[in-house]
């Protein structure tokens, strides 16, 4: 009797997890102990440094926390640590997308992602900007497609304390697309999986258009697709995300002298350098690929075919150098970055962790985004 009645008590608590699983929401990180001050308070502000790393999902999301991705954050509050009393403290932190593995499940936010990125926003006392990925939202390429919603709804949860509410001026109404200031650099975060959408495509430029390029000398995309990426999801495949970002977003980031664009999707580092010319003279973009914040690791699969990318470029003259490979096999190591700004220059470090401390992609960890001979 006794084991009959547990078989049917086991047979209840089957039937009502799925109920109690769609009952639990996501909950929001914890607002950070130094949120960024409103826009125009830190329009003075010309040395600082941010954060960047992506692709933090994990083989057992859900039920633990993510390992790796500790490991990688255990080296961002250390480094937090390192430059708070120096000129160019963080300031805040970027995450490329792939938050979790299943971002419909809000248990994989609240067991392994939320209570990790706590640590950066009290320990470290900074915010955190996640642009969506294709784990986070799908890759449903409509805004409103069903399947993305349920995902979405949970990215737009975690993030409430930090992304601007929904219509406000630098948030577009529905999406999960955003941009922020901070003293001399303008960020914008879209959602490169919905990258053909044209409501999107026109606010990104207008937030482009209304800036004021006097101050804000530094202008940054993020999103989640690479661009250009030798990984398993570039080599000789273009998805399209990456299509359309090259047809669609590099002209506009061109025509108002972006900086610097971060993808993740691949779980490796990789550079890139865009250089073209306009009526204002040569300018340079920097490309960079940074997905090794705790996802299983990838390695180079070879060259993207960017010959008919170049030809339909030919009037800009540009041109694409591959600063840095990702390595063949297992020498891709977790890391994040961090970028220091003082006043329009701008350069960056490359902090590999766990057995990757020692990474060293420009035959040191450390490069400048600039031409040498600028």
């Amino acid at each position: 009797m006794k084991q009959r009645f547990v078989a049917i008590l086991s047979l209840i608590c089957l039937l009502l997890l799925p109920a109690a699983q769609a009952q639990e929401t996501v909950r929001p990180i914890a607002p950070a102990k130094r949120p960024l001050p409103p826009e125009e308070a830190s329009a003075s502000v010309t040395r600082f440094s941010y954060i960047v790393y992506g692709d933090t999902r994990g083989r057992r999301d859900g039920i633990e926390v993510q390992y790796e991705h500790s490991l990688v954050v255990g080296g961002v509050l250390e480094a937090i640590k390192r430059l708070e009393a120096t000129d160019y403290p963080v300031r805040f932190i970027m995450q490329t997308g792939d938050a979790v593995f299943d971002g419909g499940d809000p248990r994989q936010w609240n067991v392994s992602f939320v209570g990790l990125i706590n640590r950066l926003t009290t320990e470290g006392g900074v915010p955190y900007f996640l642009a969506p990925g294709n784990h986070d939202v799908t890759v449903a390429e409509e805004l409103d497609d069903p399947g993305r919603q349920q995902g979405l709804r949970n990215y737009l949860a975690a993030m409430s304390q930090f992304i601007p509410s929904d219509g406000a001026h630098r948030r577009l109404r529905g999406y999960p697309t955003y941009a922020f200031g901070y003293g001399n650099t303008f960020v914008v975060a879209l959602d490169s999986n919905i990258a053909n959408d044209p409501t999107q495509y026109q606010w990104v430029k207008g937030q482009f258009e209304g800036l004021d390029r006097k101050r804000y000398v530094n202008v940054v995309a993020i999103f989640h697709h690479p661009v250009f990426s030798s990984g398993p999801h570039g080599g000789s495949r273009v998805e399209a995300p990456s299509a359309a970002l090259r047809t669609r977003y590099m002209p506009l980031f061109r025509a108002h002298h972006v900086k610097l664009l971060f993808a993740g999707h691949d779980h490796l580092f990789e550079h890139w350098v865009e250089s073209y010319v306009d009526n204002a003279g040569p300018h340079r973009m920097d490309l960079v690929v940074t997905g090794g914040g705790g996802a299983p690791l990838y390695s180079y699969q070879g060259e993207p075919d960017l010959t008919q990318y170049l030809q339909s470029n030919a009037a800009s003259k540009v041109q694409l150098d591959h600063l840095v490979k990702p390595g063949p096999t297992g020498d891709n190591p977790f890391h994040f970055i961090i970028v220091r700004v003082d006043g329009d220059w701008m350069d960056m470090e490359v902090i590999g962790v766990d057995w990757g401390s020692g990474y060293q992609p420009y035959r040191s960890n450390k490069v400048e985004l600039r031409d040498p001979t600028r």
